[in-house]
């Protein structure tokens, strides 16, 4: 069978890959996506989309016990996690068949099957009926990452669960053990937690949350030790001992090792990246810990091929995946599209409370050689945030103090996740603490703590 040409083929079809597919068609390219699996890759079937789902419910159940503060009266509360689970499924499928609609609107050619790369500009694709050849001179690999595991801590989705597990739980834990405190161990932790799972996090860094600024993990730590949760920070799991029924892990800290027993553990302790059974090797592709290895442009340095999203490594974010997809596909379409800058990408983390940050944190801006201006608000001089009876929580934002350029905003609190956007687009935009103060806020909203905190970084706090 002849091999099909386009001028595009885009292997992987999460959120980095059909961004960059529909970007490329609207750009008049003829474009091919091979998927071997579901389309809207981990994000939307087994990541970021379900993960919300689930923590929606834990909020209301959790709000639910809270009915009494607000004058409302609710009895007998109680949860069903398997149609909990079966709701966020519904989700991850009606978004997951939306990309489906999306790709052939946009008349991008879907071919499911597991593709390698057996030269330059050549992609061969094991499908259900045979090997399929396709050809484009320009390929982006959005192969994307998978759990980590390691060695005699891997899940078994038994008594030892990697998130995937953790989104179709075999069974409800009582006793849970979370390795590692990055956003998915946090989250998972935070949803079980609040279905009344008894919860110890694990954490090898010096504190949870490790890339946020360290006052904002110190204050989340705080929250989630209040509801419940154990944190064992500069702590190591050395060993598993799985039974029918429990698992004892063995717990190194301070020198010590304690044994645990739980019904359960989840791993989340990163992510390597879907690189291997490609053929990239052969092709001169440069690998460095399971990431392809790129420069500003997601270009590989072998012509024509491009990687974007989490298999390019660092920040592991479905958002800088999608804007990689946009950018690459401007440039082979002969465009002159700015490279992303990682610096002003926003993490944010669903917990209850939320975290979200965008930029320097202040300790890794002091380290760069900036003197910096901080300022602090907290949620409890915020009127929207006691109405909504949400008192606990702060915004802090960094500043060089030189220039007053807006180095970076770290929150912790309700809806943060929303909140974080606006210092986004002021970093996008290159404001200043002067632009930022003369921006009026809307009241009542959370958003005016954003204008407070950087009031009080120049000790011009009006509510505090």
């Amino acid at each position: 069978m002849a091999a099909r040409n386009f001028d595009m083929i885009v292997i992987g079809a999460g959120p980095g890959g059909y961004v960059a597919a529909i970007r490329g068609a609207q750009l008049g390219l003829s474009v091919a996506v091979v998927e071997r699996e579901h389309l809207g890759g981990i994000c939307l079937n087994w990541g970021c989309i379900p993960t919300k789902a689930l923590l929606r419910s834990a909020e209301v159940f959790h709000l639910m016990h809270r009915a009494r503060e607000f004058g409302l009266k609710a009895e007998g509360i109680g949860y069903d996690l398997p149609a909990v689970v079966k709701r966020s499924r519904g989700v991850a499928k009606q978004l997951a068949s939306g990309v489906g609609h999306l790709l052939k609107k946009n008349k991008v050619t879907v071919v499911m099957g597991e593709a390698t790369l057996p030269e330059k500009g050549r992609v061969s694709v094991k499908t259900d009926k045979g090997t399929e050849e396709l050809t484009a001179r320009a390929i982006v690999l959005a192969t994307g990452a998978r759990a980590r595991n390691l060695p005699g801590l891997e899940a078994d989705g038994k008594r030892v669960w990697s998130y995937k597990h953790a989104l179709q739980p075999p069974h409800e834990p009582k006793k849970l053990l979370v390795i590692g405190s990055g956003a998915i161990g946090i989250e998972f932790a935070s949803f079980f937690n609040t279905l009344g799972a008894e919860t110890t996090v694990v954490e090898v860094m010096d504190r949870i949350l490790p890339v946020e600024d360290a006052e904002i993990s110190a204050f989340a730590k705080k929250q989630f030790e209040k509801q419940g949760m154990k944190i064992r920070e500069k702590a190591t799991v050395k060993q598993l001992d799985r039974g029918a029924d429990t698992v004892v892990a063995h717990v190194e800290q301070n020198g010590k090792t304690e044994k645990i027993e739980v019904d359960t553990v989840i791993s989340a302790v990163g992510i390597v990246g879907n690189v291997e059974g490609l053929g990239l090797e052969d092709l001169g592709v440069k690998i460095d810990r399971t990431h392809v290895v790129t420069d500003d442009y997601c270009r590989t340095g072998v012509e024509g091929l491009y990687a974007i999203g989490d298999v390019a490594g660092a920040p592991w974010l479905a958002h800088k995946a999608s804007h990689e997809g946009v950018m690459v596909a401007e440039l082979i379409a002969g465009g002159k599209p700015h490279p992303i800058r990682p610096g002003s990408i926003a993490g944010c983390t669903y917990c209850h409370p939320q975290v979200a940050s965008v930029g320097l944190t202040e300790a890794r801006a002091k380290e760069k050689g900036y003197e910096v201006k901080v300022g602090r608000f907290p949620f409890i001089g915020n009127g929207k945030a006691i109405a909504l009876g949400e008192p606990e929580g702060m915004v802090k934002t960094v500043f060089d103090a030189k220039t007053g350029e807006l180095l970076g905003a770290h929150m912790v609190g309700a809806e943060v996740t929303e909140l974080i956007q606006g210092y986004v687009v002021a970093r996008g935009l290159e404001t200043t603490e002067a632009d930022l103060m003369q921006t009026v806020f809307p009241h009542p909203t959370l958003s005016e703590m954003m204008h407070e905190s950087v009031l009080d970084a120049w000790d011009r706090a009006i509510h505090f």
